[in-house]
């Protein structure tokens, strides 16, 4: 790769999050001064963040699902090494790569159909058929722990893993896989009698928002830089980077730091980027750019150190989108033009532009898939009063909802009824993190099915205790929970067995990495448990005995930079998934009532000085502590599985959320229905009678997850 100037040394990347200074994102896109015709054109087939939606996009089944998607990327695959859709200013020499940028699969119903006795991962099938060159890693495959991770892999045959700043040789399962090639920094693919480099790149900060256990994510610029130069003397000069960064915009700082690389694919952020001519999946609208406000058009583009303008693309999520960048380069592996023939193309199952599902993919993929979907679906666990407000914001992630206690509730069931078992102390707080509350939106007043469970509680979680904590670090807890507030955070947090009051306009806490406070809140001014006893009065701590608390384990871990700071903690034999079902069907007996779980919430977290006072007997009572044996129904997380969840709590990596003051709330349950309906038909009155009776895989790692 010809290359007028090199800069002597990579910069290091800082303030991740921040805002780089854009072009507009609107604008033309400008290349460099070509040295010579073009001689090569490469046709980039990109996708991202699949997160096993693979029966179709939610709430929008006439579109995405992992069959209609694998006809689609193999249908321009061929399209494009034939040359029947070139330009003009395209050359007759060219070739393709396909590639995805991560987040392979996404704890919840679809994926828990893989965790049954002897099924196959369902995504690591689809992904063998879409035919990828190189994936990259993403921060959701850690969701269950590196040995799930790895096991996916191996189900991937010939099909690379790259990540260049990314370090397994400390988790034996992944590191065997580095050694056997599948992981490496980076691949080289032939097409078209050319060598095209594909670097991987995953996101720094990786331990924060799932759980890699021993693996080691370093900063990105000097690892990749060095994988760029290593292609570079190997005489590659045609270099893609693939990372899964969570925000488009890291890219973007990081476009702008790094030099050899001709293009970048991006993952993570669930970006929607398109030029005005390219059809959308209905309800899906372009992102805008956070820096310039204005529609990511496609491709995006930066400019590096030596003056060079850098295309970077992505391609929404969910199976919805295959990107096309096509690339012109002279016979120097310079740039010299991406064609206008580039842009996203969706993945549809109606009008013009439909497709047909794969029947491979249909027969071994959508079918099994659908049919554990429709147990779930068939298998009410409860009645609701109430409608259970999941929606993210207003909603979980900035104020107290009944739905947040409902799973705040779950999590302090389980952790009283299982602390004799595992001999740890009663908890008399619960804790969860509000973006471990995955539904984003309204359940109607109604049944409530195992379906609804995993869409509100859908990562790999565990229940875990942890005991005897100070009351000053209970009042850090809480500050961290709204330390973000009034904006959405996915740390905001929903509380059991406590009430609180806190005040926004007072100075925030700020912790470090490691937990430690390095500015002490001051929001937090009112702490009742409750059975009465205050632990803070006027902001202040009151002195008395040390307080345990159950929670999940990615929260236990210091996720959402909550200041447990190490602390020891148990995992007392849930996930969060299954607490919340045990709490419905056991401790509650089928019933969500009004009474106990009004619309608005019950008072538990409140803006003022003075917290709402608990009523006598307020939260649900459990049982005695049950023999090994006693449990919730069989479901797919049950046992321990040491998983995670959360997001990372900067509001741009997370899903969008539901605007305020549209007039009505999205609600789910019909909804989630329609997706399997056919199969629910099917399954019939049977469904629930197999869903009990099925043998689950428990998964054995250590894990955690957040989305993006």
């Amino acid at each position: 790769m010809s290359r007028l100037v090199r800069a002597s040394a990579a910069l290091m990347l800082t303030g991740a999050f921040t805002v780089p200074f854009a072009p507009a994102a609107g604008a033309a896109v400008p290349q460099e001064p070509a040295s010579g015709d073009t001689a090569f054109t490469l046709s980039l087939l990109h996708a991202n963040d699949p997160e096993s939606q693979l029966l179709a996009a939610s709430g929008q089944d006439g579109f995405g699902g992992a069959a209609r998607f694998t006809t689609l990327i193999n249908q321009l695959r061929d399209a494009e090494e034939s040359g029947a859709q070139a330009g003009a200013d395209e050359a007759d020499s060219r070739g393709v790569v396909t590639v995805n940028s991560g987040d392979m699969y996404l704890p919840g119903p679809e994926f828990a159909a893989s965790r049954e006795d002897g099924a196959p991962f369902y995504d690591a099938v689809a992904a063998r058929y879409a035919g990828y060159d190189a994936i990259s890693m993403g921060n959701h495959e850690f969701d269950f722990g590196p040995d799930v991770y790895a096991e996916f892999i191996e189900q991937l045959p010939d099909v690379p893993v790259v990540a260049a700043n990314v370090d397994v040789s400390k988790e034996p399962s992944l590191a065997a896989l580095e050694q056997a090639g599948r992981i490496a920094p980076s691949t080289v693919v032939e097409t078209g009698g050319e060598k095209v480099g594909i670097v991987g790149a995953l996101y720094p900060p990786l331990a924060t928002i799932t759980s890699p256990r021993d693996v080691v994510v370093e900063d990105l610029i000097d690892p990749v830089q060095n994988e760029v130069d290593r292609l570079e003397a190997a005489g590659v000069d045609k270099i893609i980077m693939i990372s899964h960064l969570q925000n488009i915009t890291y890219e973007e700082r990081v476009a702008q730091e790094l030099t050899g690389i001709d293009a970048i694919v991006s993952g993570g952020g669930h970006e929607v980027m398109a030029n005005p001519d390219d059809a959308l999946v209905p309800g899906d609208t372009v992102t805008n750019h956070p820096g310039t406000g204005q529609p990511l058009s496609y491709p995006l583009v930066a400019t590096n150190p030596d003056g060079e303008t850098v295309p970077i693309v992505t391609a929404g999520s969910n199976y919805k989108y295959v990107g096309l960048l096509v690339l012109n380069f002279d016979a120097d592996g310079n740039v010299t033009s991406v064609s206008d023939r580039s842009g996203a193309v969706r993945v549809s199952g109606t009008g013009d532009d439909a497709v047909a599902p794969h029947p491979d993919v249909e027969a071994q993929v959508t079918k099994p898939v659908t049919d554990y979907v429709a147990e779930l679906a068939e298998t009410v666990v409860a009645q609701s009063e109430v409608d259970l407000n999941g929606v993210q914001n207003p909603g979980v992630r900035t104020q107290e909802t009944n739905l947040g206690n409902l799973v705040a509730d779950g999590l302090l069931d389980t952790g009283v009824r299982n602390a004799a078992r595992y001999g740890v102390p009663e908890p008399q707080i619960g804790i969860q993190n509000g973006g471990g509350i995955r539904n984003a939106s309204v359940i109607p007043a109604g049944p409530l099915t195992a379906l609804d469970t995993y869409s509100i509680a859908p990562f790999a979680n565990q229940v875990a205790v942890v005991p005897d904590l100070p009351r000053s670090q209970i009042k850090e807890l809480l500050e961290q929970g709204v330390s973000a507030a009034p904006a959405a955070s996915g740390g905001f947090m929903q509380v059991a067995g406590v009430n609180f009051a806190y005040d926004p306009e007072r100075t925030a806490q700020v912790a470090a990495p490691d937990g430690t406070i390095t500015t002490p809140g001051e929001r937090v001014r009112n702490v009742i448990l409750h059975d009465g006893t205050v632990i803070v009065e006027d902001g202040k701590v009151v002195a008395g005995d040390p307080i345990t608390v159950v929670t999940n384990d990615f929260s236990a871990r210091g996720g959402d930079l909550y200041p447990f700071r190490g602390a020891d903690f148990t995992v007392v034999g849930s996930t969060y998934q299954g607490a919340l079902e045990r709490l419905v069907t056991d401790t509650l007996k089928g019933e969500i009532t009004e009474a106990a779980y009004p619309e608005g919430g019950s008072g538990r977290i409140v803006v003022g000085e003075e917290a709402t006072v608990p009523e006598p007997g307020t939260g649900p009572s459990p049982s005695p502590s049950p023999s090994p044996t006693d449990g919730p129904s069989t479901g797919p997380t049950d046992g321990p599985t040491d998983g995670p969840s959360g997001k990372p709590s900067d509001p741009a990596s997370q899903s969008p959320s539901p605007k305020p003051g549209n007039g009505s709330l999205p609600k789910t349950g019909t909804a989630i229905l329609g997706l399997v309906a056919a199969a629910v038909v099917a399954v019939g009155a049977g469904g629930t009678a197999l869903y009990m009776s099925r043998k689950r895989k428990a998964v054995a790692a250590d894990g955690a997850a957040p989305d993006a």
